[in-house]
C-alpha cells in the first residue's frame, strides 16, 4: 500500500500532486486576468498565483506530512485555503517506484522542503508563459535529493491544458520525461533573460559559447539541460535563492548532470542556511566536463561572488 512506501517516496509523489494542482491555480488566475502584481523589489514581483500557488502546496503537504519543514519563497501566510486546493493523493507511478536503499531509514528531521509557487513570475506577467515552472525540491541533510519541476503552459499553443511534469530523484532518475543529450561538437549556454549585468556578461564571453539561450527563471533553464537544448547554465550573479534551485538540481543531479556555485562549490539547502544563492550558479549536462569549463571563468568574476 502507498501508506507503506518509504517517507521519501510519498512525499515526492505528494508533492508531484500538489505541483499539478498548483499549476492549474497558475491558469485559472491568468484566464480570470486579475494578476494582483506586488513589486516586491528591484526586478522581484509577486502575484496572486505566485500566493495562491504556495498556499496550495505547503497546505496539501501539511495536511498530510505534520510538522515538516518546508520554507517557500513568497514567506509564511495564514490565509484561508480553499478545501479543492489541499490535494492529498499520491502520483501513481512514482509512488509504485522501487525507493534507493539509502533512503529508506529517512525521516521528517532529515527533510527541509523547498518550495517556488512560481518561478519565472516577470515572463508570466509578460505573457512568456511558456518560462513559468512551479518548483518543489527536496533536500535531505542538506542535500538535493528530489525535485520536482511542473510547466503549467508546456506546449500550451498546441491546445495542452494540463502542462508538463518532470521529477526527479538521486538514484531512482527521472520520470516525467526521457533525458536527451545536447548536440555535440559545440558549447550552448543558457543564461538570464532579464537579470544581466557586467560581471554576468563576462563570464559568457570568456567560455565562448557558439550560442546563448536567454531565457526566464532556474527551473526552466535547467529544463533547457535536461532537454538536450544547452550544455550548461550559467549565471554569475547573487540573484538567485535556495527555493530556485533546490528543485531544478535535484532533477538535474538524477539525470547525472552536476550544478555548483562559480567557485565549484556545492549548496547546502539545510533549514538554517542562507536563503541567496551568494557564489552565483553553474551547472552542466551528465557527461559534460563540469570543472574544466569552470576552469575558464576569470578570477575577476569569481572574486565578485566570494
Amino acid at each position: 500500500m502507498a501508506q507503506n512506501a518509504p517517507l521519501v517516496l510519498r512525499l515526492l509523489a505528494s508533492s508531484v500532486t500538489a505541483a499539478n494542482r498548483a499549476g492549474k491555480i497558475i491558469r485559472d488566475i491568468m484566464t480570470r486576468g486579475d494578476l494582483g502584481i506586488v513589486d516586491k523589489g528591484v526586478n522581484d514581483l509577486q502575484t496572486e498565483a505566485d500566493r495562491s500557488a504556495q498556499r496550495c502546496i505547503i497546505a496539501s503537504l501539511s495536511q498530510q506530512y505534520p510538522d515538516l519543514t518546508i520554507i517557500g519563497e513568497e514567506g509564511a501566510n495564514s490565509y484561508e485555503v480553499p478545501s479543492d486546493w489541499i490535494v492529498t493523493d499520491y502520483d501513481k507511478t512514482v509512488i509504485s517506484k522501487d525507493c534507493p536503499h539509502e533512503y529508506l531509514s529517512i525521516t521528517k528531521d532529515d527533510i527541509v522542503v523547498w518550495v517556488d509557487p512560481l518561478d519565472g513570475t516577470s515572463e508570466y506577467t509578460q505573457g512568456l508563459l511558456e518560462h513559468v515552472t512551479v518548483l518543489v525540491g527536496l533536500s535531505i541533510k542538506g542535500k538535493p535529493i528530489a525535485g520536482v519541476i511542473h510547466q503549467p503552459y508546456y506546449d500550451y499553443k498546441n491546445g495542452n491544458l494540463l502542462g508538463r511534469t518532470i521529477w526527479g530523484l538521486v538514484g531512482m532518475g527521472v520520470g516525467g520525461f526521457i533525458p536527451q543529450d545536447p548536440p555535440a561538437g559545440k558549447l550552448i549556454v543558457t543564461t538570464t533573460r532579464s537579470h544581466s549585468d557586467g560581471t554576468v556578461q563576462k563570464a559568457l564571453e570568456a567560455l565562448s559559447p557558439d550560442e546563448i539561450i536567454r531565457v526566464g527563471g532556474a527551473g526552466y533553464k535547467v529544463l533547457m539541460l535536461i532537454e538536450g537544448k544547452a550544455h550548461a547554465y550559467v549565471f554569475a550573479s547573487k540573484g538567485c535563492k535556495k527555493w530556485d534551485t533546490c528543485a531544478p538540481e535535484a532533477v538535474l543531479l538524477a539525470s547525472g548532470g552536476k550544478l555548483t556555485d562559480m567557485h565549484g562549490f556545492p549548496y547546502s539547502y539545510g533549514k538554517d542556511v542562507q536563503h541567496p544563492n551568494v557564489g552565483g550558479v553553474f551547472a552542466t549536462v551528465k557527461g559534460f566536463d563540469h570543472e574544466k569549463l569552470l576552469s575558464k571563468i576569470p578570477q575577476e568574476v569569481k572574486d565578485k561572488l566570494k
